[in-house]
């Protein structure tokens, strides 16, 4: 193996340089760069075999991401003291890095390609996700790998009008979008962002500022490559038969584009007819020249995407009849599930989400491994299935997938940002979306079935969203923009463009291009058209259910909020727990206790929750000087009395407050657990003085007053 050259080079990105360092550390991968931004580093590697793999159509390209907790100088806080199975984060920032990558291989590479971005080191200001893209993307630019374009990523914060390249972890939750871009010189390639309702064209102006740095950061890439002398493998495409394609064509051209034709069949019938036409065509040719089979079955696959690109860019035709901006037809209907909190059945021509929610407490709140934090919690959760039947075919049943994990975070940025502040509403929530039926944008479905199923769970949304995925079919000049995708245009497109968002603005998007980017003028068409079909979708939801309902589930638990003195936390509890335990015993509620004086009471009986407020309004209750309080006299002493007003606070009735005249001797006067009225009349810290002369003195007036108001009358 030749001597890798060592590089170190760097470039301002926001407020901070990008440094790459290459010829160091993993010298035997193919590619290995560590990147380095602020004291975040992470060190990438990529490797690809030497040969392509027998028997595969498709480039079989993996990549992991993976924190490692010594790269925040924490000790993982499960049972074995070590790593496990990847994280969510893990999984989606995997993802992040894989959709770009892999459009910008050669054409027709089949060697099998792994890339591995492993975080060695984490600041708690920058985050390590979008660093790994650019990460990535050096590794393999910088190697013998066909990976011919560069690509870089870039994270856009919004904060007082004000945008932010690579914003921090704190710049972040103030801002109100997070949006994350990678791409090419030429143009973008993929989009992934979270927001608060910001407009369409606050998204375009993003999204070209983006693109702006990843231009420098690519073009950076560029000079690397000349200084290290990189020579890339070459690869031979895949050449088509040309007399095979004309008599595949002239005798299939018609009967292939009626099978295609959605507009009288469903899609598992046009498949099917799909399938057995493939078959009969590769069948066409001698079972002795595997060659030639081979060769039938690439050309009709070929042949299918050219059909479908033709009839949508010359034919202007979508395979199912409709206009491109037109959705398909929706139905939707919420409450369908007895037992559930709140439920909807959202339908969009042949996909198909069945979403319930569920409301839970603090308790029920998720636990998350952070990099940055060490621990966070989650108080909304969104899960979201696919099972094999959704698409009528048999498959494995077990944890989730990468796709899945994806979809459910989508989705939940989408729905996230218009979810009550927890002071307004104390819940946990939690959204199942089960894709019953699926023919494209299952995620968007779940979207919309999220919102009415929080809705018919009486969470107090603040607006309620929608999502649509828009496609794009493009060649040379010509270009479709597609409104609500199906299956087989998602497949044979060359974009997958989801958006969600309410009336007001956008809160979710992400994107997916296959083949070489997008310019920003279809850009903001696209997201024009997709503002148009959201608002459609909109409406025709607001037809099943316009807004949140006033109660919540009779069978979710009823959380009442109460805050008291932080100081008095300790009353609540008691000595280990005593105290809390036994109101949980007595009442039957669920009892969480917040360090700033927070107390979340949970119960499924509205005279359960009262039991417990009156109990811990009780035992937290404090004296307010003018009130006039029942107490019991607990302790007698020689200068006076201690009088319990509330449970486990005594105050002091001096001798000279008891009486409205002289009082030798207490006992004469006062016995131990006598009940008596007594008035508030100072504090000192934890000192409350009483008095009883003050009570009697206010009852002589009344008397007195109700006695000569009497005499007038006469």
């Amino acid at each position: 193996m030749a001597e890798k050259k060592y590089l170190k080079e760097s470039i301002k990105l926001g407020e901070r340089e990008l440094t790459v360092e290459s010829g160091k550390v993993a010298k035997q991968a193919d590619g290995s760069v560590v990147i380095r931004y602020g004291d975040t580093m992470l060190l990438v590697a990529a490797v690809s075999a030497p040969t392509a793999r027998e028997g595969v159509d498709f480039f079989p390209l993996t990549v992991e991401y993976r924190e490692s907790n010594y790269a925040a100088g924490r000790i993982p806080g499960n049972y074995f003291r070590r790593e496990g199975r990847p994280n969510e984060k893990e999984i989606l920032t995997s993802r992040l890095i894989d959709r770009p990558c892999r459009p910008l291989f050669a054409e027709g590479f089949r060697n099998e390609t792994q890339v591995i971005a492993s975080v060695i080191s984490a600041d708690p200001d920058n985050n390590p996700d979008v660093i790994a893209i650019t990460g990535a993307s050096c590794a393999l630019y910088l190697s013998d790998i066909p990976f011919l374009n560069p690509i870089a990523g870039v994270r856009i914060g919004l904060i007082e009008g004000r945008y932010i390249v690579n914003p921090t972890y704190d710049e972040v939750r103030e801002s109100r979008l997070n949006l994350i871009v990678a791409g090419t010189e030429e143009a973008i390639v993929m989009v992934e962002a979270g927001a608060s309702e910001v407009s369409e064209e606050i998204m375009v102006e993003a999204l070209m500022l983006a693109h702006k740095e990843i231009n420098r950061l690519c073009r950076w890439q560029r000079e690397l490559y000349k200084a290290l002398e990189i020579q890339k493998r070459e690869v031979t495409p895949v050449v088509l038969d040309e007399e095979m394609q004309r008599e595949i064509s002239e005798n299939y051209s018609e009967r292939l584009r009626s099978a295609l034709d959605t507009t009288a069949q469903d899609k598992r019938t046009s498949y099917a007819a799909v399938d057995e036409l493939k078959k009969e065509i590769v069948e066409s040719y001698p079972e002795a020249e595997p060659e030639k089979r081979a060769m039938a079955k690439l050309i009709f696959d070929h042949f299918k995407e050219t059909i479908f690109r033709d009839d949508i860019l010359n034919k202007r035709r979508r395979p199912d009849g409709r206009r491109f901006s037109e959705i398909r037809p929706i139905t939707s209907e919420v409450g369908w599930l007895p037992r559930v909190h709140g439920s909807a059945l959202f339908t969009r021509g042949e996909t198909q989400a069945m979403v319930s929610t569920t409301l839970g407490t603090k308790e029920d709140e998720q636990f998350i491994d952070d990099l940055e934090k060490g621990e966070v919690k989650r108080r909304f959760m969104l899960h979201y299935n696919f099972p094999q039947y959704s698409v009528g075919e048999v498959g494995r049943f077990g944890s989730s997938s990468r796709r899945e994990i994806g979809h459910g975070a989508l989705a939940r940025r989408a729905l996230e940002t218009v979810l009550p502040e927890d002071s307004e509403f104390p819940y946990t929530v939690r959204i199942v979306s089960e894709i019953t039926e699926s023919n494209g944008s299952s995620s968007m479905a779940t979207v919309c079935g999220g919102t009415l199923s929080m809705m018919d769970a009486g969470v107090p949304l603040k607006a309620p969203v929608a999502g649509v995925a828009m496609g794009l079919v493009m060649e040379g000049n010509k270009y479709a923009i597609l409104t609500d995708i199906a299956g087989a245009e998602d497949h044979y497109g060359d974009m997958d463009f989801k958006v969600a968002g309410t009336r007001n603005g956008i809160t979710a998007l992400q994107m997916d291009i296959k083949i070489a980017g997008i310019n920003a003028q279809i850009m903001a068409e696209a997201l024009e058209q997709a503002k148009k079909g959201r608002i459609y979708i909109l409406g025709a939801m607001e037809k099943t259910l316009a807004s949140p309902r006033e109660q919540i589930s009779a069978h979710a638990p009823r959380i009442i909020q109460i805050r008291i003195n932080p100081d008095k936390i300790r009353d609540v509890i008691g000595p280990g727990g005593k105290v809390i335990r036994s109101l949980v015993e007595e009442t039957g509620a669920k009892i969480d206790v917040s360090d700033d004086g927070t107390i979340s009471i949970a119960t499924a009986s509205g005279e359960a929750a009262d039991a417990a407020v009156n109990r811990i309004r009780g035992l937290t209750a404090e004296a307010e000087v003018g009130q006039t309080y029942l107490g019991t006299v607990n302790r007698i002493v020689d200068f006076g009395a201690f009088v319990e007003i509330f449970p486990g606070t005594d105050g002091l009735l001096h001798i000279s407050e008891i009486a409205d005249r002289r009082v030798k001797d207490v006992r004469d006067e006062l016995k131990e657990g006598q009940q008596i009225l007594v008035k508030c009349i100072g504090r000192e810290g934890n000192k409350i003085k009483l008095s009883r002369k003050a009570v009697l003195r206010e009852e002589n007036r009344k008397a007195e007053a109700a006695s000569q108001s009497g005499d007038g009358e006469m």
